[in-house]
């Protein structure tokens, strides 16, 4: 491992004010951005789960965008609000695999290009969408450290501007505007079950729940082989972990983003932790009960309710995030036990 990767954060130290916020304004401003660009997702009612479970519960279908997840949302209402100087000389991030091909989507629509850092591991599928949108790939090592010290190496060298996965305002407002449409279009949830990488969609989610319905609980949904947030909410700062590992290969950072958890703090309590068995059994039923093909990551709030880890007791809505899957990893987890 890198000295890079020991350091105590995976990226630089964010100057925070005493509680940074996205307002409302900020939201909707966003909302209005991303219009012609993402999806608003559809709210699929469940019926399988809401039997099995007593309640109403609801899917919010991100695996439904442009790029087959949420993260559309956030990249380009980043890069969209960059000066048009900045903006002109390109762009760069270091990515697991969703929001590169974000920002290499959003960059091909506004005619700019794009450089997206992604590791070793990232899956087949995931880097090739970025090659398939038009960015450029560049490989580093497999934590988010080296490909962050990676990025800002070619940020400096190459004059392009950065586009953090996590760690921005405006990522945070765009990723938010899930929450609105949840809210807008089923005033009744009383419960958002959101699947935590870097915490940029759960800052959103809980600063849209925090302006519009502060009742309602939003709780975040982790692999047991990475609690960013669980150990953080533990703690009451971001803490970094020594390693992690899951077939939900989107949610794999060592800490929650400073900014993030900065932003959910007061509004997000609560961390379920679910296990490799329960994720594979979750993607299984998303299968095979509704027709869907969510990646892991997508389907750790569908495993946190079949698993009846979920202290839920009203309507519900579980964010299926993304559904960038590799086939034949698809394939041998919907397969029969």
């Amino acid at each position: 491992m890198t000295s890079a990767a020991n350091r105590w954060a995976e990226t630089p130290r964010v100057v925070l004010d005493p509680r940074p916020t996205v307002s409302l304004e900020a939201l909707r401003s966003a909302a209005k951005g991303l219009e012609g660009i993402a999806v608003r997702t559809p709210l699929l009612d469940a019926p399988a789960l809401s039997r099995r479970l007593g309640l109403l519960v609801a899917l919010k279908c991100e695996h439904l965008q442009p790029i087959g997840a949420f993260k559309i949302r956030g990249a380009y209402t980043a890069i969209s609000r960059l000066s048009p100087e900045s903006r002109a000389r390109g762009v760069i991030t270091y990515s697991s695999g969703n929001h590169g091909q974000a920002v290499a989507f959003a960059a091909r629509l506004l005619g700019i290009g794009a450089v997206v850092v992604m590791p070793e591991r990232a899956p087949a599928i995931k880097v090739e969408g970025v090659r398939r949108y038009g960015g450029e790939v560049v490989i580093a090592g497999n934590s988010s450290a080296e490909r962050w010290e990676r990025a800002r190496a070619l940020a400096e060298e190459r004059g392009l501007a950065m586009v953090p996965p996590y760690e921005s305002l405006d990522v945070i407002a765009g990723q938010g505007t899930c929450g609105l449409e949840i809210l807008e279009e089923w005033p009744v949830v009383e419960t958002i079950l959101v699947p935590v990488g870097g915490g940029g969609l759960i800052a959103g989610i809980a600063s849209a729940v925090s302006a519009l319905k502060p009742t309602v609980r939003v709780i975040g949904v982790e692999p047991t082989g990475a609690p960013k947030l669980a150990r953080a909410l533990e703690a009451g700062r971001p803490v970094k972990l020594d390693s992690t590992d899951s077939l939900a290969d989107g949610l794999l950072p060592l800490s929650i983003g400073e900014l993030p958890f900065a932003v959910l703090s007061g509004v997000v309590r609560e961390s379920i932790l679910v296990s490799e068995e329960e994720i594979a059994a979750a993607v299984r039923f998303l299968s095979q009960e509704m027709g869907l093909s969510p990646e892991p990551s997508g389907a750790v709030t569908t495993a946190a309710l079949l698993s009846g880890r979920a202290p839920i007791s009203g309507p519900t809505v579980a964010v299926v995030s993304g559904g960038n899957v590799d086939p034949d990893l698809l394939k041998r987890l919907v397969a029969p036990e």
